[in-house]
């Protein structure tokens, strides 16, 4: 018997119902194997870094609802530069899987972390240098993405009239300090072109451990809860469709950015059936 894509999606979603242990060596061969369609992996969760193949399908979804044939994607915070290859291979995938243009761009001191500027920063647990970039290495790996190298509060106030990017619809928010990450979140307001109405967040240092303490006093977390107090038509929300599950890890560390006088935030992207008939 010949299996279709819905059928398969099916089998693989049952066996990875099965206990902890028999999940894990599942998800590991799929993820080796490549087995199953893009969606059907990334689902499945067997992809490596799945919040940025979450990102990147899901920005180049509405990208392509809204109509554009090419869309932009950004990491902030490169450091060793394997976050940025795998951001290519998924934006390969699914620009052949959804017909839409995927360009990547890649911030980073190269330098390593600057020294912190204050407790915001959390130094107790950063310390200057670390994540030092080998750009040569680096770029004679990288085949799609753009690296814009250089300390953010220069390199963000050059880098829309430099690359005119296409609207960006996900960015990975990387770069551990509060005052780096407040920086990179002002570029939001560079203005309704460069941006979907909706762009896909990942903030990685916004979780962590009894080490890190990451809390809405210092870091990530505090230059959220600021950019939201200071911008009334911009706002950073978590998704509650992810929140409402407790694994992956990954889902509590999504937000949305809504710019909520878009000229396409109410542009209808939604597959629900405009009514609903009466059966019988």
């Amino acid at each position: 018997m010949q299996l279709t894509p819905k059928r398969h999606h099916y089998l693989l979603s049952r066996m990875m119902q099965s206990q902890a242990p028999l999940r894990t060596i599942l998800t590991v061969l799929l993820r080796k194997l490549g087995i199953g369609t893009f969606e059907t992996r990334m689902a499945l969760g067997s992809l490596e870094r799945p919040h940025y193949a979450f990102l990147v399908y899901n920005a180049a979804k509405l990208g392509k609802k809204l109509g554009h044939q090419r869309i932009s994607v950004i990491e902030y915070g490169v450091a060793g530069g394997q976050g940025l290859l795998v951001l290519e291979k998924y934006a390969a995938e699914v620009s052949k899987l959804l017909s839409i243009d995927i360009d990547l761009y890649g911030f980073d001191a190269g330098s390593g972390l600057p020294p912190p500027k204050d407790y915001r920063d959390l130094p107790y647990h950063w310390n200057q240098g670390m994540f030092h970039m080998d750009e040569s290495k680096l770029r004679g790996k990288l085949q799609r993405a753009v690296l814009v190298l250089g300390n953010i509060e220069e390199t963000s106030t050059e880098f829309f009239q430099k690359y005119n990017p296409a609207p960006i619809g996900a960015v990975i928010y990387d770069f551990d300090f509060y005052s780096s990450t407040r920086t990179a979140l002002e570029m939001l307001h560079a203005g309704h072109r460069y941006y979907l109405p909706r762009v896909f967040c990942y903030f990685d240092d916004t979780i962590g451990t009894e080490v890190e303490l990451f809390n809405d006093y210092t870091g990530e977390r505090l230059a959220i809860n600021e950019f939201n107090q200071e911008n009334r038509d911009i706002k950073l929300a978590q998704p509650y469709c992810l929140l409402s599950s407790t694994v992956p890890i990954w889902h509590q560390q999504i937000w949305v950015s809504h710019f909520l006088k878009h000229t396409e935030y109410n542009v209808f992207v939604s597959h629900v059936e405009n009514q609903l008939s009466i059966s019988g």
